[in-house]
């Protein structure tokens, strides 16, 4: 057992140090803003986990997914909408951080996107567009579609401030 103030791998943390990990909401929107896969969880018919990588776009107060609307994914989450999305980062123990996103998949716009405008979609389609493409201009391919997911619960972790010591 980790004496108070220190940290081992495997140790519970304390509820403080905890807090103390979390990302700031500046901190978390430039983590999310420049991570470019989560990995999205849901649950089969069958009650089986189902994980897949997928890019994404944040706004600020919500995930937008932009999903193959024939794929297992989709098919889970229309029958069950509930959702874990994971972002992280790090290649070693001291450099982790990440976030954990549990909630609701809405669909958001036309099933399958349409080239046509829908007010709703044009902020996550340019930060879509701009993320990954370095345009402003989205182009649907036709066999995607929107899924937003407002965080119902939301962690983050970002085990740099360990080596830093309390701000």
């Amino acid at each position: 057992m980790s004496s108070p103030g220190t940290f081992s791998p495997g140790s519970p943390l304390p509820q403080r140090r905890r807090r103390s990990l979390a990302m700031t909401r500046s901190e978390l929107d430039t983590f999310l803003g420049a991570q470019r896969t989560c990995r999205v969880g849901t649950v089969s018919a069958t009650g089986q986990p189902h994980v897949t990588p997928l890019w994404f776009a944040w706004d600020g107060t919500a995930l937008w997914l932009y999903s193959i609307v024939d794929s297992q994914r989709w098919v889970d989450i229309v029958r069950d909408p509930r959702v874990s999305v994971a972002i992280d980062d790090g290649e070693h123990y001291a450099e982790l951080r990440g976030v954990e996103i549990l909630g609701v998949a809405q669909t958001v716009g036309d099933i399958p996107r349409t080239t046509a405008p829908d007010p709703q979609l044009t902020e996550p389609e340019r930060l879509f567009a701009e993320k990954y493409f370095g345009s402003a201009d989205f182009v649907s391919d036709g066999r995607h579609a929107w899924l937003r997911v407002v965080p119902n619960r939301l962690r983050s972790w970002d085990f740099r401030k360990i080596a830093q010591g309390p701000a």
